[in-house]
């Protein structure tokens, strides 16, 4: 396969940045660097261009690593909240994965961040306040605190006594609903009579 020397004219993913000087297929080069903007041939005429792109790359990476030093400076006063759905023992279905985080920051903070920057080592499967490291630049990194919250939590320790406490108002006053309401239903004669039977018991007992 035919191969050809070409300079940058821009950065190319796999290839380099600009003032580059990379070996490419002819092919490739003559079909889409060169008419796309991307590339110019190495010539003697055309490597006069260098030290001006140079210094275009130059001023592009020096903003570039200003841009995301002070976003990693942002970022680390940040707390990404997300919401998943839970069964009833308080596991998360499924995950939060890079892409999710990256989302969520677009969503809440309009931050647009590749999620190959977000670096997780594994999907976060727990809920709670994980940290997470992000690979903004070659030179800069940020700490994000992502909280992990249920959309169905689990009732706290407080919420359950509370709930207890009320349960047991509530049959205690049943209770006492239903002593009156058997009351209510008893004869006046049988409720007159009731304590003095109750008086001649103990009169009996007392005889005896």
């Amino acid at each position: 396969m035919a191969k050809t020397e070409v300079i940058l004219l821009k950065p190319v993913v796999g290839l380099g940045a600009e003032s580059d000087q990379v070996t490419v297929a002819a092919g490739y080069a003559r079909n889409y660097l060169i008419p796309q903007g991307f590339a110019i041939p190495l010539t003697a005429a055309n490597k006069r261009r260098l030290e001006v792109l140079r210094q275009r790359r130059a001023e592009r990476e020096a903003h570039e690593l200003n841009t995301m030093t002070e976003l990693a400076a942002s970022i680390g006063k940040l707390v990404c909240k997300i919401t998943v759905k839970t069964g009833d023992d308080g596991k998360m279905f499924g995950a939060v994965t890079s892409g999710t985080i990256a989302d969520e920051l677009k969503n809440q903070f309009a931050i647009a961040l590749d999620r190959r920057k977000i670096h997780l080592e594994a999907p976060i499967r727990t809920l709670g306040e994980h940290e997470v490291e992000l690979r903004l630049h070659p030179d800069v990194t940020a700490r994000l605190k992502v909280l992990v919250e249920s959309s169905t939590p689990l009732p706290s320790p407080e919420e359950l006594a509370a709930a207890a406490q009320s349960e047991e108002g509530r049959s205690r006053r049943a209770g006492r609903g239903a002593e009156a309401a058997r009351a209510e239903k008893t004869p006046p004669a049988a409720r007159a009579e009731a304590p003095r039977g109750k008086a001649r018991a103990e009169k009996k007992e007392k005889t005896a």
